[in-house]
């Protein structure tokens, strides 16, 4: 075994010699089938042998333009004024007594005087795109990037609009994007999980795991945590020192009973999908005992590359305030590990960033100090994305994979206690590249103040960015769907246009 692995735990009273497959037996599969047989006893939903495995299309409807997914997401609401969206306007006004020609919902007493973008923005690329300070560092891959900066949410509620965005839907029980694509499409690889979340490692966002839920879709299509950078990445995945019990004469012995009962019950409930999701998720995670630490494992990539991420050889031990070069070694560490699994067949990636509910907040929810809090997890975020993009398209990746930049809402263009920014689910920024996407373009624009859009009939919406997402991985997201309590579910609710001027 590779003692270097994140995964490496302390051996065996005994030493032993093994082979990888006597491993996988011993220290995996016996742990799981033992589980298994535990969880199935205890419950009583014992099955027949798993059913076939089974997609809505027996092949995408459409030719694809991409193969993956790799979703940012910044927790908190980031301010789509002081990172993408310049406002001369703001400028020009700053300071002086906000005026919106209208009475305006502020999530808080965020109506104070009109205030300029925080930072300085500078055009980049021969697109020109104008971009902030924080931000700078996506200036090498500013004609790769598209930018949307009409998109409207339908609440100021973090939790709420955090699902919208999420799942489609303001309501908890619906599942994630991730779930429906790998519902949709299935796996691309045997060892690895089709949808992997990479979370803060300051802790979730609003509604945690329920965001990458694969609530009534079969379960096997749930996000899978993984943690890069800690001592156990994966929860759970090896067996403590109590399972050296466990060998392969009773591995075999346990699979053969479970097979047993497994047919035996098959004839009494069939058509149920829980069990099969279960041992879907055991099966996997003996695969995942060998392919995940090798995923993981970012040792061997060269020190230019690390470089280009902001990523250092020793991890830090993560410090309580937030500071640009930490930030860069987190975000980046994320942003190569996802290039990793995307390698290795992960269909769909999730990377999400400030998540810190301590006060005074250090997160993208800036109400007391947009410059504080933004700077560093916006320079962050943008080296780690800047050299994903970079690295991706240098492998050929990037012509198969989309990336999208998102976040719940945006901030009011009005201050908020003369440094901070109120909740704006008026008017935001995603940004989206690859996978078939025309970079260098902006499609829909916000007006003057960056409050609302220009074009107040025809905004976009978090439906129409998902059913783009879905046509470019050869899906029709009309005919993406999933019968539950007598409704035809989808990703996109009721809801959707393809953004034509996204595609190359």
């Amino acid at each position: 075994m590779n003692h270097g692995s994140p995964f490496h735990r302390a051996p065996l009273r005994k030493p032993l010699v093994q082979s990888r497959r006597e491993f996988l037996f011993q220290s995996g599969g016996g742990l799981g089938g033992l589980a298994l047989a535990s969880l199935l006893g205890h419950q009583g939903l014992l099955q027949a042998g798993s059913a076939p495995r089974t997609f809505p299309y027996p092949a995408p409807p459409s030719r694809p333009r991409a193969k993956r997914v790799i979703q940012l997401f910044m927790a908190g609401a980031a301010s789509h004024l002081d990172l993408f969206d310049y406002k001369p306007e703001l400028v020009k006004r700053d300071g002086q007594k906000s005026d919106f020609g209208e009475h305006v919902e502020a999530f808080q007493d965020g109506l104070g005087p009109w205030m300029k973008p925080v930072w300085a923005f500078r055009p980049y690329g021969e697109s020109g795109k104008l971009l902030g300070e924080p931000v700078a560092a996506l200036g090498p891959v500013a004609d790769d990037l598209a930018f949307v900066h009409n998109l409207v949410g339908k609440t100021g509620v973090h939790s709420q609009a955090t699902y919208l965005q999420a799942t489609g839907f303001q309501l908890p029980g619906f599942p994630g994007m991730g779930s429906w694509v790998s519902y949709g499409l299935g796996s691309l690889n045997e060892n690895l999980p089709t949808f992997v979340v990479l979370p803060d490692h300051r802790g979730f966002a609003s509604n945690g795991p329920k965001n990458w839920d694969s609530a009534f879709l079969p379960g096997q299509h749930a996000g899978t945590t993984i943690y890069p950078g800690r001592e156990n990445p994966i929860s759970d995945l090896f067996p403590g020192p109590a399972g050296d019990f466990v060998s392969p004469q009773s591995e075999q012995a346990t699979q053969a009973l479970l097979s047993q009962l497994n047919r035996r019950h098959a004839a009494a409930d069939e058509g149920d999908a829980r069990l099969d999701a279960r041992i879907r998720s055991y099966e996997l995670a003996a695969r995942m005992q060998l392919a995940a630490p090798e995923a993981l494992d970012i040792s061997r990539e060269p020190d230019y590359l690390l470089e280009l991420y902001g990523i250092r050889r020793n991890p830090p031990t993560w410090p309580s305030e937030i500071n640009a070069e930490e930030e860069m070694d987190y975000f980046g560490r994320k942003c190569l590990v996802a290039r990793r699994l995307i390698e290795r067949g992960v269909r769909f990636v999730q990377i999400w960033s400030g998540n810190d509910n301590s006060f005074p907040r250090r997160n993208w929810d800036s109400h007391e100090d947009i410059r504080r809090d933004h700077g560093p997890l916006a320079m962050g975020f943008a080296r780690g994305a800047s050299a994903l993009i970079q690295d991706l398209k240098q492998r050929g990746l990037l012509e198969d994979t989309i990336v999208l930049w998102t976040t719940e809402f945006g901030r009011m263009p009005s201050s908020q206690g003369g440094k901070g920014r109120d909740h704006n689910p008026y008017c935001f920024t995603n940004w989206v590249c690859g996978g078939g996407i025309r970079g260098g373009v902006t499609c829909g624009e916000s007006d003057e103040w960056g409050y609302k859009p220009r074009e107040r009939n025809h905004p976009t919406t978090v439906y129409d960015i998902h059913a783009t997402m879905l046509h470019l991985l050869g899906i029709d997201h009309t005919q993406l769907t999933f019968r539950h309590n007598g409704v035809d579910r989808r990703l996109t609710d009721v809801h959707g246009e393809i953004i034509e001027g996204l595609l190359a």
